[in-house]
């Protein structure tokens, strides 16, 4: 997938990354290493760069089936309330937020898009939804709510979620 997106991308500029860790306390009293990345892309207007930034504030939460806050929250929940950080409604559930919006192909990813996922290789019962923070030929990074890390920036270029990927939105906005 990197390199159909690295064909369709050549001409297209990045904003450098960092990474800084940080050391959080969950609600529970663990002590957990976050690994935070912050690049602002290039191509993604100014709301959704702060969507993705609000999103990236979340990192560290624990996942918590149903939450929105930041004792706990669960993938649609995380996207719910980026957008509510530039006054976009969008549904609850990642079954509706994968109704909500355009199609796009895996190779035509931006910064901003929703991307899908089912629960086992293969599945096309959409089970979980992360936002892509990332686009570049080397990749694609999306952060969303895991039920093992909680908010985390993960590549979609893994085994594990590739696998996994039913399809990908881009937000109407």
């Amino acid at each position: 997938m990197a390199r159909i997106k690295a064909a369709e991308r050549n001409r297209r500029g990045r904003a450098p990354i960092s990474k800084a860790k940080t050391k959080t306390t969950t609600p529970t009293g663990r002590a957990k290493i976050v690994t935070k990345r912050s690049s602002t892309p290039l191509n993604a207007s100014r709301e959704m760069v702060t969507v993705i930034e609000t999103a990236r504030s979340f990192q560290g939460t624990p996942y918590r089936y149903g939450g929105t806050t930041r004792q706990g929250m669960d993938c649609s929940g995380l996207l719910y309330n980026a957008f509510a950080a530039i006054d976009v409604p969008i549904p609850r559930s990642s079954n509706e937020q994968a109704l909500w919006g355009n199609p796009v192909r895996p190779q035509d990813l931006k910064a901003g898009d929703l991307l899908f996922f089912g629960a086992s290789p293969g599945s096309s019962t959409i089970t979980h939804v992360g936002l892509v923070t990332e686009a570049t030929p080397e990749g694609v990074q999306f952060i969303h709510s895991s039920s093992s890390s909680g908010v985390i920036e993960n590549s979609l270029e893994t085994d594990y979620y590739l696998s996994r990927f039913i399809k990908a939105v881009r937000p109407p906005l």
